[in-house]
């Protein structure tokens, strides 16, 4: 080989080397911390964005229905002032997605407060885009009359009066609203809920990068260093693209990606590891490769995304079905657990015989009874029937239409269960431990989704419009 043709390759190889485009995850969740240090050393390697995920339904319904946050305000906060800070030094943009958990009007308010409450304090300047995603219910019933809305597996019935009794439903946005709130000015962009890949996805397709790769790298960058292996706590990571592959690399360096930490990741949260479904298509794991590129680096091809015959749009609601208390209590005795489950049956008889009693026949509230140390975590499904421990706990859960009533069912079955007998014990026994006094603890109203259907908008963008804010500094406090 001639020294041409020598320095050609050396020229070849070093350009392979030189990302097309580097995003960086700050964190898997907006809230649940990162080191400040991993941020600053993605930035100072030039990344050209920062996202992050902000939400999720893995906290339940509760979120959506109630308009509240699974973080608290404090823990946010601390998170957006450093991603805000660093994108606004570096001058790149911030995309957040599914913010304030679960995404509605309230959730975003919040995070549009606690942005600009931080652009006060910190003196910032700049264009805040904001993408709502709750949606109107007259919008939803007429589309449904259309035919539009279609129920995934498994799906609870879906009428106009789930509609109206929903607290909120929203739509899961995919990559496009982002792109044209960018396109409008906005440098920070604050999404209601969003498909988690969507917050990274749109930017490096926009830039060339093959869609597969686009999007299984921002499956990855969703959930920000739990792609590494043994991720001590949340953290930040990095993806860089090549011309036909990206590389993924925690910033924190006490962390390391390996081949398996990365493959594995296609595993969590998924009902098909090799299928993952988005608005606008599906992404394909099949045929990625992953190969190490030295201790900490891991470099993926091969994987491809196939575009959607029609653009859908997964919709998720959540209604109130009541009010809740609970009673804790722990039972050691060693002959009420060795007949425990004759014991509940017998306790249920007791306790819907006192219901009847005070609330009368036909009463619609509800008790149920779970047993940790037996079943409690996966009940019926539980394989494991024997108990092996010296001590059961039972979470009693009382259901009614006004906390008052939950909480005196509550208190009711405590009672039943205080003192029930055994057929080996003649006196009275107190087969209950309750730690706390009042024994019952009032959970306040309860939600369930409602909604697990998809739309097909006529584009990506009329379910989601976009405001836009522009936030001035003032004075540094």
């Amino acid at each position: 080989m001639s020294t041409a043709d020598l320095e050609s390759s050396r020229v070849l190889r070093q350009a392979e080397t030189v990302p097309l485009m580097q995003v960086i995850s700050a964190t898997g969740v907006c809230g649940s911390g990162f080191s400040e240090s991993s941020l600053a050393v993605g930035v100072a390697r030039g990344a050209d964005f920062i996202g992050c995920d902000a939400g999720s339904t893995d906290p339940g319904p509760a979120p959506l229905g109630s308009g509240t946050t699974a973080f608290p305000r404090r823990a946010v906060k601390r998170d957006l002032r450093l991603m805000l800070l660093a994108a606004r030094q570096a001058k790149i943009p911030l995309l957040i997605g599914s913010a304030g958990t679960a995404g509605g009007e309230p959730h975003l308010a919040i995070f549009r407060d606690i942005v600009i409450e931080i652009a006060r304090e910190e003196g910032l300047s700049f264009r805040l885009g904001l993408i709502h995603a709750e949606q109107d219910k007259a919008t939803l019933k007429r589309r449904l009359a259309e035919g539009r809305i279609t129920p995934l597996r498994p799906a609870p019935h879906f009428d106009d009066a789930v509609i109206d009794r929903a607290e909120r439903i929203v739509g899961m946005m995919g990559a496009e609203p982002y792109l044209k709130a960018l396109d409008e000015g906005a440098e920070v962009v604050l999404a209601g809920r969003s498909s988690d890949c969507a917050i990274f996805a749109g930017l490096p397709i926009r830039a060339g990068i093959d869609p597969g790769l686009a999007w299984h790298a921002a499956k990855l960058l969703e959930c920000g260093a739990a792609v590494a292996v043994a991720r001590s706590a949340p953290d930040s990571v990095l993806v860089g693209f090549g011309p036909d592959y990206f590389e993924v690399e925690p910033l924190n360096p006490a962390m390391r990606c390996s081949p398996q930490s990365v493959a594995a990741h296609a595993l969590y949260e998924n009902a098909d590891p090799y299928r993952l479904v988005e608005n606008s298509g599906t992404l394909d794991l099949s045929q990625s490769r992953y190969d190490t590129l030295d201790e900490r680096r891991v470099r993926v091809r091969g994987s491809r995304f196939e575009p959607a015959a029609r653009y859908t749009v997964k919709l998720e609601g959540a209604e109130c079905v009541g009010y809740q208390s609970v009673v804790i209590g722990s039972i050691r005795d060693p002959y009420i657990i060795r007949q425990l489950d004759e014991w509940l049956a017998r306790l249920r008889q007791h306790i819907d015989r006192r219901l009847a009693d005070v609330f009368g026949a036909g009463s619609q509230d509800s008790i149920h009874i779970r047993v940790y140390g037996k079943n409690g975590t996966m009940g019926q499904l539980e394989p494991v029937q024997t108990i092996a421990g010296h001590e059961v706990c039972l979470v009693i859960e009382a259901t009614a239409a006004t906390q008052e009533d939950a909480s005196a069912i509550a208190a009711i079955a405590r009672h039943q269960a205080l003192h029930l007998p055994i057929p080996e014990w003649s006196g009275l026994i107190t087969a209950l431990a309750c730690p706390y006094s009042p024994a019952h603890l009032e959970r306040g109203p309860i939600y369930r989704f409602c909604v697990n259907h998809v739309l097909a908008p006529d584009d990506p963008y009329e379910m989601f419009p976009i405001e836009h804010l522009t936030v001035g500094g003032g004075r540094r406090q």
